[in-house]
C-alpha cells in the first residue's frame, strides 16, 4: 500500500527552492548544447550550478548513479550517463536532473527533465531545408528527421502539461494518467496522418512522489492502469514525467545497467517537472513562473506561495 508523505505550506516553500536550482540547472544546460560538446563538459556545467546555489546534486551517487545527469542522446530514452560523446547537430537530447537544500534539518528535493534538438537555437531551420547540413554529414540531420524530432519533443512536453493541468481537479493519479495519455493519443492521429509516424508512451517508467527523498510514493503512471490509483490531496507533492517514443514502445537497458533504449533505434523524449498540490491549488516547483505559462492554455492560474 502507497503511503504519500504530506506536506506543510512552508515544507512546499523548501521544495521551491530546490525546484528553483533545478530551473537553473536546465537553463544553463540549454545555454551549453551547442554541436562538439561532450555530456561529460555538461554534467561539469549541472555541478557548477548547483554548487553555485549551495544546493547539492540528488542523481550523483544515486542508487549507484555515476553523475549528476541522466542525459540521453536520440534513442536513449533515459538514464543515460554522460561521457566522451560529443553532441552532434540535429540530436535530440533529454535532460533529467535534480538537487536537493537542507532545510529545518532535512534534505528537500526537485526533480524535473527537458529534451532539445541540438542546433534548434543556433542554427537556422532553413539551412537544414536548403541541404547545408545533409543526413550523415558534419552531424546534420535531414528535414524529416528534424521535424519528427521536434514534434516528438512538442508531444512530449504538450502531454506532461495536461497531466499538471490534471492535477489542479484530480482526486487521483489516474486522472492525470489519463490525461497524459488521451494528449498523446489525439496527437497521434494527427502525426500518423500528417508524417506517416506515431508518438507511443514507453510503460514500466512512471512519474512519482517527492519530498524529503527523491522517489516517494505515489506512483505516478503516464497511461491508465486497472484498480484504483493513489489519491492526491493537499500537502503533496509529484513529479509528472511522461517518456514518449517516435514509434514501437519497446525499450531495454543497456550493459551499463542505467540507459534505456529503444529496441528498435527510434527517438526518445522526455519532459518532467515537480508539481506541488495545495488546498486552494497547484504550483509547479521547478518552474520559474510556478508554471502559469504552462497552464494558461487549460485556464489555470497557479499558486505563487503556499505561505
Amino acid at each position: 500500500m502507497e503511503r504519500p508523505t504530506i506536506k506543510s505550506p512552508t515544507e512546499l516553500e523548501y521544495m521551491r527552492e530546490a525546484g528553483l536550482v533545478v530551473a537553473a540547472i536546465h537553463r544553463a544546460l540549454i545555454d551549453a548544447t551547442k554541436p562538439g560538446v561532450t555530456t561529460a563538459q555538461l554534467d561539469q556545467v549541472v555541478a557548477k550550478v548547483v554548487a553555485d546555489a549551495g544546493a547539492k546534486p540528488n542523481f550523483l551517487h544515486y542508487q549507484g548513479f555515476p553523475a549528476t545527469v541522466c542525459i540521453s542522446v536520440n534513442d536513449e530514452v533515459v538514464h543515460g550517463i554522460p561521457g566522451q560523446r560529443a553532441l552532434q547537430l540535429g540530436d535530440i537530447v533529454s535532460y533529467d536532473c535534480g538537487a536537493y537544500v537542507v532545510r529545518a534539518g532535512k534534505k528537500w528535493h526537485g526533480d524535473a527533465a527537458v529534451t532539445v534538438v541540438v542546433g534548434d537555437t543556433h542554427i537556422p531551420d532553413a539551412q537544414f531545408v536548403q541541404g547545408i547540413h545533409p543526413e550523415g554529414e558534419v552531424g546534420g540531420v535531414s528535414p524529416v528527421t528534424l521535424s519528427r524530432r521536434r514534434t516528438l519533443s512538442s508531444v512530449t512536453r504538450g502531454s506532461m502539461w495536461a497531466g499538471i493541468a490534471a492535477a489542479a481537479t484530480a482526486k487521483r493519479t489516474n486522472d492525470v494518467a489519463a490525461a497524459i495519455e488521451d494528449f498523446v493519443e489525439a496527437e497521434g492521429v494527427a502525426i500518423q496522418a500528417d508524417q506517416g509516424w506515431s508518438p507511443e508512451i514507453i510503460e514500466g517508467y512512471t512519474g512519482h512522489g517527492i519530498g524529503t527523498h527523491l522517489h516517494e510514493d505515489p506512483t505516478v503512471y503516464n497511461y491508465r492502469t486497472r484498480g484504483r490509483s493513489g489519491k492526491l490531496v493537499a500537502g503533496m507533492a509529484i513529479c509528472i514525467e511522461p517518456m514518449v517514443i517516435a514509434g514501437d514502445s519497446t525499450s531495454a537497458v543497456l550493459d551499463d545497467e542505467w540507459t534505456v533504449v529503444t529496441v528498435e533505434g527510434t527517438d526518445a523524449a522526455h519532459w518532467e517537472h515537480t508539481v506541488a498540490i495545495g488546498k486552494h491549488g497547484i504550483s509547479v516547483l521547478t518552474a520559474p513562473d510556478a508554471g502559469a505559462a504552462g497552464l494558461a492554455p487549460f485556464g489555470i492560474t497557479p499558486i505563487r506561495s503556499f505561505v
